[in-house]
């Protein structure tokens, strides 16, 4: 990534602009964006607190928890289909050599 790749993509998160620097595509740098505003607003709603950090820490928290139930659902995946392939080229081998 060169500074060439690097621009500023403004992004609006609770009203507030922030200027973003990115060498990522602007559209996915606003879905980002839009995701943590969404998440900020939820945990806003929930918490009867006006502590903007407060809910910030919640909204992060909630963004990790479900990155990591997506990274366990993927090694889950993984293992399933690493234990399919075994099976699978056990029954192969079983089938060419008898």
């Amino acid at each position: 990534m060169t500074d060439a790749d690097v621009r500023v993509v403004p992004v609006e998160i609770l009203g507030q602009r922030y200027p973003i620097r990115s060498a990522l595509d602007e559209t996915y740098v606003a879905e980002l964006a839009s995701y943590v505003d969404g998440k900020i607003r939820s945990a806003a709603e929930a918490t009867p607190s006006s502590d903007m950090v407060r809910v910030a820490v919640l909204a992060a928290l909630n963004i990790a928890d479900e990155f990591f139930r997506a990274r366990e659902t993927e090694r889950s995946w993984h293992r399933v289909l690493s234990e399919r392939v075994a099976r699978v080229e056990h029954l192969l081998d079983d089938a060419l050599h008898g």
